[in-house]
């Protein structure tokens, strides 16, 4: 008798992006994500009004995710959510939902953290590419990088250094100890007058840019840990001073100045990576969350294969907050009956 598949609901509700997926077997059918664009108007995330955008999304993301996995809800096996870390009242809707869901369908209710579903979303695998090499990533078959490794965890939120010794063992070796790497991307960008969201536009402006135009420094930060804050303060000095002796010279000098802040937030990124190499001696390394998307971060990551260490970066689509990455963790929980229960409460500032 042939036994039945696992099919994983997963719902991602933590910030501004509302999303489900549908994950069977460790293979993704679908991966549904609705964006809200209120929040533009205001220059960053109005948490209430992500609130409210949430509970209008849901049932239509969930409903959009099902059909374009071809899947009745009836044939879910568990559904999975995260429950923290994020916003409080982005986190409830999902929480709320998937609750609702679990009890009127009798299926298992599995809670997410969200930092390890952005690290686990490298084992997420496709239909048609499970046995393939991907191009773009260039790290070896499928993408999927053995145990033990080092993820880089790079968002809007957090900065982390991540040793991972096996799907929920986790070790957090350096972390920011202020603003998170997307913050600065994002607070310059609003410095420079880049409309919302401002990191994605910042590094399109970079890449026309010369990195070596302008410097800024670096910081000092013990262990392997990080901060932002002071790169920030330092930006918006230099502009000030700039813009005193010339009106127009962010306008003039956009493209170099989001290079030069660009190239700083990078190296600062590596520095402590490599040093987290050598202190380990693991040449195993991933990178993982939204801003692992930035184009400079990922050039210079795969760099690090001339130095004999080998690289793993998600597919755009699993960087930035995704319901898949949720799902792919839920299935990894199910597997080993790591189930969750009505009472819990969502966490808004949840550790690994």
């Amino acid at each position: 008798m042939q036994q039945s598949s696992t099919i994983i609901l997963g719902i991602e509700s933590s910030c501004d992006d509302t999303a489900a997926a549908i994950i069977r077997d460790g293979k993704i059918l679908a991966n549904v994500v609705a964006n809200q664009d209120v929040h533009k108007a205001y220059g960053g995330v109005v948490p209430e009004l992500a609130s409210r955008a949430h509970q209008q999304n849901i049932v239509p993301v969930v409903d959009a995710a099902l059909k374009k996995a071809n899947i009745d809800k009836s044939e879910i096996t568990a559904i999975a959510f995260t429950n923290g870390p994020g916003l409080l009242g982005s986190l409830l809707v999902g929480s709320s939902f998937a609750k609702a869901f679990s009890l009127a369908m009798n299926i298992p209710l599995i809670e997410v953290n969200h930092m390890q579903g952005h690290i686990l979303a490298h084992f997420i695998r496709e239909e048609e590419k499970s046995n393939l090499k991907d191009p773009v990533m260039n790290t070896g078959t499928a993408g999927i990088p053995e145990f033990p490794f080092i993820c880089l965890t790079v968002s809007g939120g957090h900065t982390q250094i991540v040793k991972v010794t096996d799907y929920f063992k986790m070790e957090v070796l350096g972390e920011t100890i202020d603003d998170a790497a997307g913050e600065a991307f994002d607070k310059v960008a609003k410095m420079l007058n880049i409309p919302y969201p401002g990191g994605p536009l910042l590094d399109k402006h970079a890449q026309q840019g010369n990195p070596n135009t302008f410097s800024f420094p670096h910081p000092k930060v013990p262990d392997l840990n990080y901060s932002f804050s002071g790169l920030k303060t330092s930006v918006l000095y230099f502009l000030k001073k700039e813009l005193n002796n010339n009106p127009d010279f962010i306008t003039e000098n956009l493209n170099d100045i989001c290079a030069a802040v660009q190239k700083t937030i990078v190296d600062i990124l590596l520095i402590e990576l490599k040093k987290a190499i050598e202190q380990t001696g693991i040449t195993t390394i991933a990178l993982a969350g939204g801003v692992s998307a930035n184009s400079e971060l990922r050039k210079q990551f795969n760099e690090l294969q001339k130095e004999g260490i080998t690289t793993y970066i998600p597919k755009f689509e699993y960087c930035t907050d995704n319901a898949a990455m949720i799902a792919i963790t839920g299935y990894y929980h199910f597997l080993s009956q790591q189930f969750t229960k009505q009472s819990t409460t969502p966490n808004a500032r949840m550790k690994i």
